[in-house]
Protein backbone atom coordinates (compact mmCIF):
# COMPACT_ATOMS: atom_id res chain seq x y z
CA UNK A 1 0.00 0.00 0.00
CA UNK A 2 0.85 3.64 -0.40
CA UNK A 3 2.54 4.97 2.47
CA UNK A 4 5.10 7.78 3.21
CA UNK A 5 6.75 6.28 6.25
CA UNK A 6 7.61 3.09 4.58
CA UNK A 7 9.02 4.67 1.61
CA UNK A 8 11.00 7.11 3.73
CA UNK A 9 12.21 4.21 6.02
CA UNK A 10 13.71 2.30 2.93
CA UNK A 11 15.40 5.73 1.80
CA UNK A 12 17.07 5.44 5.42
CA UNK A 13 17.90 1.99 5.13
CA UNK A 14 19.44 2.30 1.58
CA UNK A 15 21.71 5.88 2.77
CA UNK A 16 20.00 7.07 -0.21
CA UNK A 17 19.41 10.22 2.58
CA UNK A 18 20.62 10.74 5.93
CA UNK A 19 17.88 11.41 8.33
CA UNK A 20 20.17 14.70 9.09
CA UNK A 21 19.53 16.04 6.27
CA UNK A 22 15.85 15.18 6.02
CA UNK A 23 14.98 16.82 9.15
CA UNK A 24 16.68 19.60 8.29
CA UNK A 25 15.14 20.48 5.17
CA UNK A 26 11.33 19.74 6.58
CA UNK A 27 12.58 22.21 9.64
CA UNK A 28 13.38 24.55 6.85
CA UNK A 29 9.71 24.17 5.13
CA UNK A 30 8.17 24.99 8.40
CA UNK A 31 10.63 28.18 9.03
CA UNK A 32 10.27 29.59 5.40
CA UNK A 33 6.22 28.80 5.78
CA UNK A 34 3.51 31.28 5.34
CA UNK A 35 0.78 29.57 6.44
CA UNK A 36 1.01 29.96 10.27
CA UNK A 37 1.31 26.50 10.88
CA UNK A 38 4.39 26.83 13.24
CA UNK A 39 4.24 27.80 17.28
CA UNK A 40 7.34 26.16 17.89
CA UNK A 41 9.94 24.57 16.15
CA UNK A 42 12.07 21.35 18.15
CA UNK A 43 15.23 21.94 16.00
CA UNK A 44 17.49 21.02 18.60
CA UNK A 45 15.89 18.46 19.83
CA UNK A 46 15.09 16.59 16.18
CA UNK A 47 18.35 16.81 14.90
CA UNK A 48 19.98 15.46 17.83
CA UNK A 49 17.87 12.60 17.69
CA UNK A 50 18.30 12.47 13.88
CA UNK A 51 22.19 12.02 14.59
CA UNK A 52 21.56 9.70 16.83
CA UNK A 53 19.23 7.56 14.17
CA UNK A 54 22.30 8.25 11.43
CA UNK A 55 24.89 6.73 13.53
CA UNK A 56 23.00 3.43 13.93
CA UNK A 57 22.57 3.01 9.91
CA UNK A 58 25.94 4.11 9.45
CA UNK A 59 26.88 1.08 12.13
CA UNK A 60 24.83 -1.53 10.21
CA UNK A 61 22.24 -1.78 12.55
CA UNK A 62 18.65 -1.84 11.17
CA UNK A 63 15.89 0.92 12.85
CA UNK A 64 12.27 0.59 13.30
CA UNK A 65 9.45 1.60 10.87
CA UNK A 66 9.15 4.82 12.43
CA UNK A 67 12.68 5.53 13.20
CA UNK A 68 13.66 8.67 11.93
CA UNK A 69 10.55 9.45 10.78
CA UNK A 70 9.99 13.37 11.06
CA UNK A 71 6.31 14.48 12.96
CA UNK A 72 4.54 17.32 14.18
CA UNK A 73 2.54 17.99 16.96
CA UNK A 74 -0.61 19.75 17.68
CA UNK A 75 0.35 22.78 20.47
CA UNK A 76 -2.23 21.12 23.18
CA UNK A 77 0.41 17.85 24.02
CA UNK A 78 3.02 17.73 26.25
CA UNK A 79 6.40 17.34 25.29
CA UNK A 80 8.70 17.58 28.28
CA UNK A 81 10.54 20.49 28.00
CA UNK A 82 8.95 22.18 25.37
CA UNK A 83 6.58 25.48 25.17
CA UNK A 84 2.75 23.89 25.58
CA UNK A 85 1.09 27.19 24.68
CA UNK A 86 -2.55 25.75 23.69
CA UNK A 87 -2.00 28.70 20.76
CA UNK A 88 -3.59 30.81 24.22
CA UNK A 89 -2.11 34.37 25.64
CA UNK A 90 -2.51 32.10 29.30
CA UNK A 91 0.13 29.72 28.55
CA UNK A 92 2.27 31.16 25.95
CA UNK A 93 5.32 30.52 28.42
CA UNK A 94 4.57 27.45 29.58
CA UNK A 95 7.06 24.33 29.78
CA UNK A 96 5.64 20.76 29.95
CA UNK A 97 7.00 18.81 32.95
CA UNK A 98 6.15 16.03 31.45
CA UNK A 99 5.43 13.75 28.46
CA UNK A 100 2.17 12.67 27.13
CA UNK A 101 1.41 9.15 26.59
CA UNK A 102 1.11 9.24 22.72
CA UNK A 103 3.41 11.05 22.01
CA UNK A 104 6.21 8.90 24.23
CA UNK A 105 4.79 5.65 22.29
CA UNK A 106 6.19 7.75 19.34
CA UNK A 107 9.23 8.76 20.47
CA UNK A 108 10.07 5.03 21.97
CA UNK A 109 9.04 3.79 18.22
CA UNK A 110 11.99 6.25 16.88
CA UNK A 111 9.73 8.95 15.33
CA UNK A 112 11.23 12.38 15.63
CA UNK A 113 8.89 15.22 16.61
CA UNK A 114 9.86 18.79 14.70
CA UNK A 115 6.95 21.20 15.64
CA UNK A 116 4.38 22.06 17.76
CA UNK A 117 0.99 22.60 15.52
CA UNK A 118 -0.89 26.25 15.59
CA UNK A 119 -4.37 25.49 16.46
CA UNK A 120 -7.71 27.06 17.94
CA UNK A 121 -6.72 27.72 21.52
CA UNK A 122 -7.30 25.20 23.60
CA UNK A 123 -9.38 23.43 20.85
CA UNK A 124 -12.23 26.22 20.84
CA UNK A 125 -12.71 26.81 17.00
CA UNK A 126 -13.46 24.84 13.79
CA UNK A 127 -11.22 27.09 11.67
CA UNK A 128 -8.22 27.68 13.61
CA UNK A 129 -8.18 31.22 13.70
CA UNK A 130 -8.69 31.60 17.52
CA UNK A 131 -5.42 31.60 17.94
CA UNK A 132 -2.57 34.28 19.03
CA UNK A 133 -0.40 32.54 16.42
CA UNK A 134 -2.54 33.93 13.60
CA UNK A 135 -5.41 32.50 11.45
CA UNK A 136 -3.95 29.05 9.65
CA UNK A 137 -3.89 29.26 6.13
CA UNK A 138 -5.97 26.21 3.74
CA UNK A 139 -3.29 24.09 2.39
CA UNK A 140 -5.21 24.57 -0.96
CA UNK A 141 -6.07 27.84 -1.26
CA UNK A 142 -4.51 30.64 1.63
CA UNK A 143 -7.55 32.84 1.49
CA UNK A 144 -9.62 30.02 3.23
CA UNK A 145 -9.42 28.44 6.27
CA UNK A 146 -7.68 25.59 7.61
CA UNK A 147 -10.51 24.29 9.63
CA UNK A 148 -10.11 23.50 13.65
CA UNK A 149 -8.96 22.89 15.94
CA UNK A 150 -6.33 20.70 14.39
CA UNK A 151 -5.60 23.05 11.42
CA UNK A 152 -1.68 23.68 11.58
CA UNK A 153 -1.73 19.99 11.95
CA UNK A 154 -3.30 19.37 9.21
CA UNK A 155 -1.54 22.15 6.66
CA UNK A 156 1.74 20.41 7.61
CA UNK A 157 1.16 17.20 6.50
CA UNK A 158 -0.90 18.48 3.28
CA UNK A 159 2.45 20.38 2.24
CA UNK A 160 4.86 17.48 3.48
CA UNK A 161 6.25 20.03 6.31
CA UNK A 162 5.46 17.02 8.47
CA UNK A 163 5.19 13.39 7.29
CA UNK A 164 2.37 13.13 9.79
CA UNK A 165 0.86 14.85 12.41
CA UNK A 166 -0.75 14.54 15.94
CA UNK A 167 -3.95 16.25 16.06
CA UNK A 168 -6.91 15.99 18.79
CA UNK A 169 -10.34 15.57 17.97
CA UNK A 170 -13.42 16.39 20.47
CA UNK A 171 -15.66 17.20 17.90
CA UNK A 172 -14.31 17.09 14.47
CA UNK A 173 -10.76 18.45 15.26
CA UNK A 174 -9.27 16.25 13.17
CA UNK A 175 -11.88 15.30 10.85
CA UNK A 176 -12.59 18.48 9.48
CA UNK A 177 -9.27 20.33 8.73
CA UNK A 178 -8.71 16.88 7.28
CA UNK A 179 -11.09 17.12 4.98
CA UNK A 180 -10.62 20.87 4.27
CA UNK A 181 -7.15 20.30 3.11
CA UNK A 182 -7.99 17.14 1.39
CA UNK A 183 -5.96 14.20 3.24
CA UNK A 184 -6.70 11.68 5.73
CA UNK A 185 -7.84 12.38 9.73
CA UNK A 186 -8.57 9.52 12.31
CA UNK A 187 -10.75 10.12 15.51
CA UNK A 188 -10.51 6.72 16.75
CA UNK A 189 -12.56 4.91 19.46
CA UNK A 190 -12.73 6.96 22.67
CA UNK A 191 -10.47 5.38 25.26
CA UNK A 192 -7.62 3.56 22.09
CA UNK A 193 -5.24 5.87 22.70
CA UNK A 194 -4.12 7.23 26.44
CA UNK A 195 -5.39 10.85 26.54
CA UNK A 196 -3.03 11.56 29.49
CA UNK A 197 -0.76 14.93 28.56
CA UNK A 198 -3.38 16.21 26.32
CA UNK A 199 -4.83 19.54 27.35
CA UNK A 200 -8.29 18.31 27.81
CA UNK A 201 -11.16 20.28 26.64
CA UNK A 202 -14.08 18.26 26.59
CA UNK A 203 -12.88 14.77 28.37
CA UNK A 204 -15.63 12.67 27.63
CA UNK A 205 -15.29 12.81 23.62
CA UNK A 206 -11.33 13.93 23.69
CA UNK A 207 -9.57 11.65 21.29
CA UNK A 208 -6.04 11.29 20.26
CA UNK A 209 -5.64 10.98 16.13
CA UNK A 210 -2.94 10.66 13.37
CA UNK A 211 -3.47 12.59 10.53
CA UNK A 212 -2.10 11.23 6.87
CA UNK A 213 -1.23 11.41 3.61
CA UNK A 214 -2.34 7.98 3.28
CA UNK A 215 -4.40 4.90 5.01
CA UNK A 216 -1.72 2.74 5.67
CA UNK A 217 0.32 5.68 7.78
CA UNK A 218 -2.98 5.83 9.48
CA UNK A 219 -2.42 2.18 10.43
CA UNK A 220 1.06 2.29 11.91
CA UNK A 221 0.50 5.55 13.87
CA UNK A 222 -2.91 3.91 15.55
CA UNK A 223 -0.60 0.59 16.47
CA UNK A 224 1.82 2.54 18.17
CA UNK A 225 -0.05 4.53 19.58
CA UNK A 226 -3.39 2.36 21.16
CA UNK A 227 -3.33 0.56 24.45
CA UNK A 228 -3.91 0.73 27.80
CA UNK A 229 -2.27 3.02 30.13
CA UNK A 230 -2.70 3.55 33.85
CA UNK A 231 -2.73 6.93 34.03
CA UNK A 232 -5.97 7.51 31.57
CA UNK A 233 -8.92 4.72 33.51
CA UNK A 234 -10.76 5.23 29.93
CA UNK A 235 -8.59 3.10 28.17
CA UNK A 236 -8.21 -0.41 27.02
CA UNK A 237 -6.34 -3.16 25.54
CA UNK A 238 -6.73 -3.25 21.81
CA UNK A 239 -5.82 -5.77 18.94
CA UNK A 240 -2.86 -4.55 16.01
CA UNK A 241 -4.77 -3.63 12.92
CA UNK A 242 -2.38 -5.98 9.83
CA UNK A 243 -1.88 -4.56 6.76
CA UNK A 244 -2.95 -7.52 5.48
CA UNK A 245 -5.91 -7.33 7.04
CA UNK A 246 -6.89 -3.86 5.30
CA UNK A 247 -6.85 -5.19 1.48
CA UNK A 248 -9.85 -6.83 1.46
CA UNK A 249 -13.24 -5.06 2.39
CA UNK A 250 -14.98 -8.45 1.18
CA UNK A 251 -16.59 -8.47 3.98
CA UNK A 252 -18.35 -5.06 4.16
CA UNK A 253 -21.92 -5.79 2.51
CA UNK A 254 -23.97 -3.06 4.00
CA UNK A 255 -23.52 0.40 4.04
CA UNK A 256 -25.49 3.10 5.75
CA UNK A 257 -26.43 6.97 5.55
CA UNK A 258 -28.28 9.27 7.72
CA UNK A 259 -30.88 10.60 4.88
CA UNK A 260 -31.62 14.28 7.29
CA UNK A 261 -28.17 14.66 6.91
CA UNK A 262 -28.76 15.01 2.79
CA UNK A 263 -32.32 15.83 2.51
CA UNK A 264 -32.12 19.93 4.06
CA UNK A 265 -31.21 23.21 3.17
CA UNK A 266 -28.39 22.87 5.16
CA UNK A 267 -26.58 21.41 2.85
CA UNK A 268 -24.03 22.77 -0.50
CA UNK A 269 -26.10 21.46 -3.23
CA UNK A 270 -23.00 19.73 -4.99
CA UNK A 271 -21.79 18.46 -1.27
CA UNK A 272 -25.12 16.76 -1.60
CA UNK A 273 -24.75 15.89 -5.65
CA UNK A 274 -21.53 14.88 -4.71
CA UNK A 275 -22.65 12.60 -2.05
CA UNK A 276 -25.10 11.09 -3.81
CA UNK A 277 -23.31 10.22 -6.70
CA UNK A 278 -20.30 8.25 -4.33
CA UNK A 279 -23.09 6.67 -2.67
CA UNK A 280 -24.70 5.17 -6.66
CA UNK A 281 -20.36 4.13 -7.27
CA UNK A 282 -20.55 1.78 -4.10
CA UNK A 283 -24.14 0.57 -5.85
CA UNK A 284 -22.92 -0.34 -8.45
CA UNK A 285 -19.83 -2.32 -6.52
CA UNK A 286 -22.95 -4.66 -5.82
CA UNK A 287 -22.60 -3.44 -1.79
CA UNK A 288 -26.26 -2.62 -0.71
CA UNK A 289 -26.78 1.11 0.34
CA UNK A 290 -29.67 1.60 3.31
CA UNK A 291 -31.25 5.11 4.20
CA UNK A 292 -30.87 5.73 8.39
CA UNK A 293 -32.92 7.67 10.93
CA UNK A 294 -31.40 9.78 13.04
CA UNK A 295 -31.04 12.56 15.08
CA UNK A 296 -31.43 16.35 13.05
CA UNK A 297 -28.00 17.84 12.89
CA UNK A 298 -29.31 20.85 15.14
CA UNK A 299 -30.27 18.80 18.23
CA UNK A 300 -26.53 16.91 17.87
CA UNK A 301 -24.68 20.29 17.43
CA UNK A 302 -26.62 21.78 20.82
CA UNK A 303 -26.30 18.68 22.43
CA UNK A 304 -22.84 18.72 22.05
CA UNK A 305 -21.78 22.38 22.97
CA UNK A 306 -24.18 21.92 25.68
CA UNK A 307 -21.82 19.30 27.25
CA UNK A 308 -18.60 20.30 25.89
CA UNK A 309 -19.00 23.95 26.93
CA UNK A 310 -20.03 22.79 30.80
CA UNK A 311 -16.54 20.59 30.23
CA UNK A 312 -14.27 23.13 29.49
CA UNK A 313 -15.85 25.36 31.76
CA UNK A 314 -15.00 22.95 34.24
CA UNK A 315 -11.78 21.80 33.00
CA UNK A 316 -10.17 25.00 32.65
CA UNK A 317 -11.12 26.73 36.10
CA UNK A 318 -7.80 25.34 37.17
CA UNK A 319 -6.04 28.13 35.05
CA UNK A 320 -6.51 31.36 37.18
CA UNK A 321 -3.12 32.20 36.95
CA UNK A 322 -2.19 30.37 40.59
CA UNK A 323 -0.50 27.22 39.18
CA UNK A 324 -0.73 27.70 35.56
CA UNK A 325 0.11 30.21 33.25
CA UNK A 326 0.33 34.34 32.83
CA UNK A 327 -0.80 35.86 36.16
CA UNK A 328 -1.81 39.29 36.02
CA UNK A 329 -2.19 41.22 39.66
CA UNK A 330 -4.97 43.41 40.71
CA UNK A 331 -6.39 44.63 43.84
CA UNK A 332 -7.16 41.75 45.20
CA UNK A 333 -6.92 37.91 44.93
CA UNK A 334 -10.99 38.00 43.19
CA UNK A 335 -9.67 40.56 41.19
CA UNK A 336 -6.59 38.54 39.77
CA UNK A 337 -8.06 35.79 38.95
CA UNK A 338 -11.29 37.87 36.53
CA UNK A 339 -7.79 40.15 35.33
CA UNK A 340 -5.94 36.86 34.60
CA UNK A 341 -8.50 35.02 32.99
CA UNK A 342 -10.50 37.87 31.05
CA UNK A 343 -7.07 39.29 29.58
CA UNK A 344 -5.28 36.18 28.89
CA UNK A 345 -8.67 33.78 27.35
CA UNK A 346 -9.79 34.32 23.73
CA UNK A 347 -13.13 35.66 23.12
CA UNK A 348 -14.18 31.97 22.08
CA UNK A 349 -13.09 30.11 24.83
CA UNK A 350 -14.13 33.02 27.32
CA UNK A 351 -17.95 32.33 25.24
CA UNK A 352 -17.65 28.67 25.90
CA UNK A 353 -16.60 29.11 29.84
CA UNK A 354 -19.41 31.63 30.22
CA UNK A 355 -22.13 29.13 28.15
CA UNK A 356 -20.77 26.18 30.42
CA UNK A 357 -21.32 28.22 33.94
CA UNK A 358 -24.77 29.12 32.49
CA UNK A 359 -25.35 25.16 31.80
CA UNK A 360 -24.43 23.92 35.15
CA UNK A 361 -25.61 26.59 36.97
CA UNK A 362 -28.30 26.09 39.58
CA UNK A 363 -31.83 26.36 37.96
CA UNK A 364 -30.34 25.59 34.43
CA UNK A 365 -28.43 22.14 35.07
CA UNK A 366 -31.63 19.84 35.29
CA UNK A 367 -33.13 21.83 32.23
CA UNK A 368 -30.38 22.16 30.29
CA UNK A 369 -27.16 19.77 30.96
CA UNK A 370 -28.93 16.72 32.31
CA UNK A 371 -31.30 16.81 29.39
CA UNK A 372 -27.80 16.92 27.05
CA UNK A 373 -26.43 13.77 29.11
CA UNK A 374 -29.87 12.11 28.69
CA UNK A 375 -29.72 12.63 24.68
CA UNK A 376 -26.20 11.45 24.20
CA UNK A 377 -27.19 8.50 25.66
CA UNK A 378 -30.03 8.26 23.12
CA UNK A 379 -27.83 8.96 20.21
CA UNK A 380 -25.43 6.13 21.69
CA UNK A 381 -28.50 3.93 21.68
CA UNK A 382 -29.75 4.83 18.41
CA UNK A 383 -25.86 3.85 16.76
CA UNK A 384 -25.77 0.52 18.56
CA UNK A 385 -29.46 -0.28 16.67
CA UNK A 386 -27.93 1.40 13.08
CA UNK A 387 -25.02 -1.07 13.55
CA UNK A 388 -26.81 -3.94 13.69
CA UNK A 389 -28.07 -3.01 10.13
CA UNK A 390 -25.28 -1.49 8.44
CA UNK A 391 -21.42 -2.17 8.54
CA UNK A 392 -20.37 1.11 8.04
CA UNK A 393 -22.18 4.56 7.81
CA UNK A 394 -21.24 7.31 5.43
CA UNK A 395 -21.96 10.84 5.40
CA UNK A 396 -20.07 13.91 4.33
CA UNK A 397 -17.15 15.67 6.66
CA UNK A 398 -18.98 19.34 6.24
CA UNK A 399 -22.42 20.45 4.89
CA UNK A 400 -20.16 23.42 3.21
CA UNK A 401 -17.07 24.27 1.70
CA UNK A 402 -14.54 25.88 3.33
CA UNK A 403 -15.05 29.36 4.65
CA UNK A 404 -12.78 32.58 4.07
CA UNK A 405 -10.27 33.35 6.72
CA UNK A 406 -12.82 35.93 8.51
CA UNK A 407 -15.79 35.16 8.07
CA UNK A 408 -16.41 32.24 11.18
CA UNK A 409 -15.22 35.05 13.27
CA UNK A 410 -18.21 37.54 12.76
CA UNK A 411 -20.38 34.16 12.86
CA UNK A 412 -19.97 31.93 15.76
CA UNK A 413 -23.04 30.44 15.30
CA UNK A 414 -21.96 29.26 11.89
CA UNK A 415 -18.96 27.87 12.98
CA UNK A 416 -20.30 25.68 15.40
CA UNK A 417 -22.60 24.26 12.59
CA UNK A 418 -19.95 23.43 10.42
CA UNK A 419 -19.53 20.74 12.95
CA UNK A 420 -23.40 18.90 12.40
CA UNK A 421 -22.21 16.09 10.58
CA UNK A 422 -18.88 15.22 13.15
CA UNK A 423 -20.27 15.83 16.63
CA UNK A 424 -22.82 13.04 16.67
CA UNK A 425 -19.76 10.39 16.05
CA UNK A 426 -17.81 11.80 19.02
CA UNK A 427 -21.24 11.78 21.42
CA UNK A 428 -21.28 8.03 20.32
CA UNK A 429 -17.38 7.31 20.98
CA UNK A 430 -17.49 5.52 17.52
CA UNK A 431 -14.14 5.58 15.01
CA UNK A 432 -14.32 7.66 12.23
CA UNK A 433 -12.28 8.47 9.47
CA UNK A 434 -12.03 11.45 6.79
CA UNK A 435 -11.27 10.31 3.93
CA UNK A 436 -10.22 12.99 0.81
CA UNK A 437 -12.53 11.47 -1.95
CA UNK A 438 -16.34 12.06 -2.63
CA UNK A 439 -17.09 15.70 -1.40
CA UNK A 440 -14.60 18.87 -1.94
CA UNK A 441 -14.36 18.37 1.84
CA UNK A 442 -14.09 14.61 1.46
CA UNK A 443 -15.89 11.72 3.28
CA UNK A 444 -16.28 10.07 6.73
CA UNK A 445 -16.40 6.56 7.20
CA UNK A 446 -17.82 5.26 10.72
CA UNK A 447 -17.76 2.04 12.65
CA UNK A 448 -18.85 0.62 15.67
CA UNK A 449 -16.52 1.31 18.84
CA UNK A 450 -13.43 -0.67 18.85
CA UNK A 451 -13.53 -1.26 14.81
CA UNK A 452 -10.93 0.65 13.59
CA UNK A 453 -10.10 -1.87 11.01
CA UNK A 454 -13.33 -1.71 9.37
CA UNK A 455 -13.13 1.47 8.82
CA UNK A 456 -9.46 1.55 7.49
CA UNK A 457 -11.16 -1.75 5.26
CA UNK A 458 -13.54 0.57 3.82
CA UNK A 459 -11.08 3.64 3.52
CA UNK A 460 -9.31 1.46 1.40
CA UNK A 461 -12.14 0.02 -1.06
CA UNK A 462 -13.26 4.21 -1.37
CA UNK A 463 -10.27 4.73 -2.60
CA UNK A 464 -10.31 2.30 -5.66
CA UNK A 465 -13.85 3.22 -6.30
CA UNK A 466 -14.92 6.53 -6.02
Amino acid sequence: MESQIHKIHQQLMNKEISCTKLVQERLDLLKSNTHNTVNSLLDTLALGLAAKVDAKIANGQEIGLLEGIPFGIKDVYMVQGTYTTASSDLLKKYKSPYTATAIQKLLDAGAIPLVKENCDSFGHGSSSENTIFGAVKNAINPDLVSGGSSGGSAVNVAKDFTVFSIGGDTGGSVRQPAGYNKIYGLKPTYGRISRFGLMAYTSSTDCVGPITKSIEDIRIILNVMSGKDIKDQTTYQSKTISEQNILNADGIKTVGYFKNFIETDAIDVKVKADFLSAIEKIKAKGIEVKELDFFESDTLVSTYYTLAMAETASNLSRLDGTNYGNRIEGANLKDTYSITRSDNFSEETKRRIVGGNQVLSQGFSDEIYLKGLNLRDQISENFEKDFKEVDVILSPVTPNSPPKIGDSLKDPLAMYLSDAYTVGFSLGQLPTLTVPQGTETGLQITAAKNNEELVLKFANFLKHTI
